[in-house]
């Protein structure tokens, strides 16, 4: 599986463009605004769009949705239905966090722990793991060793918890509990800011690193 990361909007969130290398099969995850460039990207790279994958309902990652599936029809799969409550806030969220009010939307398939989703002939996994919000999931190519964990982990950081139904404890039990056991040479995408490594975060994070758990 080959990837693009897109950033987008004003929050500077990490749209991520994937596609399976035999079919030129391709998702857009976590497509937060600013679909022009997201689109022209696509023809660039000379891949079909077949659908969108949301990690969590955030107003950043899921912002420009709407405006992608009436550009091109494609179905819309996740997050986990814990956060549709997010998705029927859009209003709120684009005036709480500076965006254009955006139609909200019910995606054709909400995704639970234990998942697959498909990208042409390429398989994700998909991971349950609330604490940012309550229906966040990630996605996990085994093959290519790379995860993209949304708002739940970042390089030398973790996603907020203060927004309504966000629990820190939850977010550390699912990064320890759900993350790590993937292996420590794992790739990630983070919603924000720079890749980095499980086994990095494990080292030298300083909210989830082993030494704080010993």
């Amino acid at each position: 599986m080959k990837f693009k990361i897109v950033p987008v909007t004003h929050y500077q969130q990490n749209c991520s463009i994937i596609w399976c290398e035999q079919t030129k099969k391709a998702a857009v995850v976590d497509p937060g605004g600013d679909i022009p460039r997201v689109l022209a990207e696509l023809e660039q790279l000379g891949v079909t769009l077949e659908k969108i994958i949301l990690t969590h309902g955030h107003m950043d990652h899921v912002g420009g949705t709407a405006a992608l599936v009436q550009a091109t029809g494609v179905p819309v799969e996740g997050p986990h239905r814990e956060d549709a409550f997010w998705l029927h806030m859009l209003d709120q969220q684009a005036a709480m966090m500076g965006f254009e009010p955006q139609p909200t939307f019910v995606p054709g398939r909400w995704l639970e722990h234990g998942d697959t989703v498909s990208v042409g002939h390429a398989k994700l996994q998909v991971i349950h793991c609330p604490g940012h919000t309550p229906g966040h999931v990630v996605l996990f190519s085994e093959p290519d060793r790379l995860a993209w964990v949304g708002d739940v982990l970042f390089k030398g950081s973790v996603g907020r918890t203060d927004f309504p139904k966000g629990n820190q404890q939850h977010l550390v039990n699912s990064i320890i509990q759900r993350l790590w056991p993937l292996g420590d040479d794992v790739r990630f995408i983070p919603g924000h800011g720079d890749m980095s490594t499980f086994g990095d975060e494990r080292l030298n994070n300083p909210f989830v690193a082993d030494k704080n758990f010993g």
